[in-house]
């Protein structure tokens, strides 16, 4: 079953996010991840949820998913991240 990762993604430090932005999609491939979603504009349609940056990616299943954000390539990433950014992250299962 395909699983997502949900990333709302507040910058703080627009330079150091470009670092991690560089190492992410080679961190993705061992897993079968992929972007859906990475940045683009978005719409409040319901609510007054309007976040900064909305990145949604899809796994094979979720142990795929987990594997991937466990794993040295996406840590040393993630790393940056965190110094750069306010992330909530989500991970959902999808229909089979």
């Amino acid at each position: 079953m395909p699983a997502y990762v949900i990333v709302e993604v507040s910058i703080h430090d627009p330079e150091r996010y470009e670092a991690y932005k560089a190492l992410t999609p080679s961190s993705l491939e061992p897993f079968g991840g992929r972007f859906v979603v990475r940045g683009g504009a978005s719409e409040p349609l319901e609510g007054d949820w309007n976040p900064e940056r909305i990145i949604l990616l899809e796994f094979p299943s979720a142990d795929q998913a987990r594997a991937w954000w466990h794993s040295e390539a996406y840590t040393a990433a993630r790393k940056i991240r965190q110094e750069a950014a306010h992330t909530n992250m989500l991970l959902v299962e999808g229909l089979v």
